[in-house]
């Protein structure tokens, strides 16, 4: 069977600094952080983590009709959105949308959390269900981002929900990758979406994980630096849209990369900690399926989400299978860490920097932690040759990938 060539033709993004990929570039280039105190967590006994970067307020009446967003809880609102706009960046029409030759791939963490806060609030302490809504569950379910992008979009091919926490846009990009390849669709629309909720960010409290610096939240989330104290939850969605090589080349699209390699391994040693090995299989699968070795790679998009043991353990396995002078950099200390969402929203930051040829330093890395400090860790941004890159993501339950992809000049 002959494989196609994938290759990315547009981009969309509802994050934590507002509505579209504009301002989602235009923050990360001018440093910012969109991490703040979430006042109104104030009152949750024993939550000790009181930051996040959660989405700026929406109107939602205005941007999406009531009779498509009834179905809808803000994460599926926000990836709608998202592929709304990656759609338009595209230019893929009509036609082509419906057709059933363009398939969607978009994963998150569970459904939205406060459909089930709303339901379990209502459900609990007593049992009565009377005061529920019959749509409730739509918003709850875990493939509840995917399928109401396609009722609202009208799209008929293949539908997935990769749900695998922090990696579930990552395995998004890398099916649609797949199913582009083998030609099972000519065009796949891929991401994921999150939302902050205080009971997210708890169970990373619970796990003690979660940043406390309650007090300087835009420093809060600091992959690599020797002061980091945890991770700071975020929300949005990121939104790829992948076809093929000559599809793309056909219609005269824009192409920002090509995706030549994907890397997805399983550690079955521990269900939360992280392990260097199974990473550094991840990122050499990848490479390996490019044709690339590591002194091809010229920058290292890192998962790094500012915790101790997956800081080191990355750092680490970065060493193990790239050039000692590759630079790493993680973008969370500008976004925090968008979950389900992260992998797709990082990656349009990643496009940007192939198409600016300019590395974005990690945000809040002031002092490098010495267990870190055999990657090339980037502390200030630079012009530099981004042809080829691997960006990492990895998640609670042993999964591990790499995304390896070219610039096309």
């Amino acid at each position: 069977m002959q494989l196609n060539r994938v290759v990315i033709t547009g981009r969309g993004a509802v994050s934590p600094f507002g509505l579209g990929v504009a301002p989602l570039i235009e923050n990360i280039w001018a440093g910012e952080s969109a991490v703040c105190h979430m006042e109104e967590w104030q009152s949750i006994q024993g939550l000790k983590s009181r930051v996040a970067a959660p989405v700026p307020p929406l109107d939602y009446k205005s941007l999406l009709p009531r009779n498509v967003r009834r179905s809808m809880g803000k994460m599926a609102i926000y990836a709608t959105l998202a592929t709304r706009e990656a759609i338009e960046d595209s230019g893929v029409d009509e036609p082509l949308l419906t057709s059933g030759e363009t398939g969607v791939a978009i994963g998150s963490t569970t459904g939205s959390p406060v459909a089930y806060e709303d339901f379990y609030g209502k459900y609990l302490p007593h049992r009565v269900l009377e005061e529920i809504k019959s749509g409730e569950f739509f918003k709850m379910m875990g493939h509840t981002c995917v399928a109401n992008v396609c009722l609202a979009l009208g799209i008929r091919g293949e539908q997935w929900a990769p749900v695998s926490a922090c990696t579930s846009s990552s395995q998004s990009i890398g099916l649609g990758y797949l199913l582009v390849k083998t030609g099972r669709q000519q065009v796949m629309l891929c991401g994921g979406a999150e939302e902050v909720h205080a009971s997210v960010t708890g169970v990373f409290d619970l796990l003690r994980a979660a940043s406390c610096n309650n007090d300087n939240p835009r420093q809060a989330c600091r992959p690599f630096d020797r002061d980091r104290d945890g991770v700071v939850c975020g929300g949005g969605s990121g939104i790829l849209v992948l076809e093929s090589y000559e599809h793309a080349i056909a219609r005269g699209a824009r192409i920002y990369g090509e995706v030549v390699g994907f890397g997805n391994v399983n550690d079955s040693s521990h269900i939360a900690n992280p392990d260097k090995d199974s990473m550094a299989r991840a990122m050499a699968k990848a490479m390996e399926e490019g044709g690339l070795n590591g002194a091809d790679i010229d920058y290292v998009n890192a998962h790094a989400t500012g915790t101790e043991l997956g800081d080191i353990a990355e750092a680490t396995a970065i060493a193990q299978v790239v050039d000692s002078q590759t630079p790493v950099s993680s973008l969370k200390g500008h976004l925090g860490h968008t979950l389900g969402a992260a992998g797709a929203l990082e990656m349009i930051g990643v496009l940007e920097m192939m198409q600016r040829q300019q590395i974005i330093p990690t945000g809040n890395l002031e002092n490098i932690d010495a267990r870190c400090g055999q990657a090339c860790l980037v502390t200030e941004r630079r012009d530099a040759p981004v042809t080829t890159v691997l960006k990492n993501n990895f998640a609670l339950g042993g999964v591990n990938t790499s995304l390896a992809i070219k610039r096309i000049v």
